[in-house]
């Protein structure tokens, strides 16, 4: 399974976000540290407002920061949002598959979906910015 860009930032923006610390990095400058374009930060930053899980303030002294649910976020959670819970494939779009009514392919896909799923379950956006990630993601962030 391979996860869609905006999951990806989302991820790589909580992340960030959960090692800034007293500090509220801008969309922006959170965009340069993890090397994307402004507009598809700007685009996550939001969802991720929309979801509780980040504080977003504008102005002077405005700027980002993880709200205590965003930082108990379940990352399994946070995926599901982003990739959505469909099939990971389409029998049924434009062409539906002729064998749609006995295949056994897509079960089997949708157990593995779920069990990727379970195994992101138990982990929090804290837990994957322990030792030794958090500290190599403030010098990242330096470095910019």
């Amino acid at each position: 399974m391979r996860l869609l860009r905006s999951t990806d930032l989302a991820l790589r923006v909580l992340m960030r976000l959960a090692v800034a610390g007293e500090s509220s990095p801008t969309t922006r400058e959170v965009a340069a540290v993890v090397d994307v374009p402004y507009t598809h930060a700007a685009k996550v930053v939001a969802e991720l407002q929309h979801m509780g899980l980040v504080d977003a303030r504008r102005g002077r002294g405005g700027g980002l920061s993880l709200t205590d649910r965003g930082r108990t976020a379940s990352v399994g959670a946070v995926v599901r949002a982003f990739e959505g819970d469909g099939d990971v494939v389409d029998c049924e779009g434009a062409t539906p598959c002729p064998l749609n009514s006995a295949c056994r392919l897509r079960g089997a896909l949708r157990r593995a979906q779920e069990a990727f799923f379970a195994a992101l379950d138990p982990l929090t956006v804290a837990d994957i910015v322990a030792e030794p990630t958090g500290p190599l993601l403030l010098g990242i962030s330096r470095a910019s």
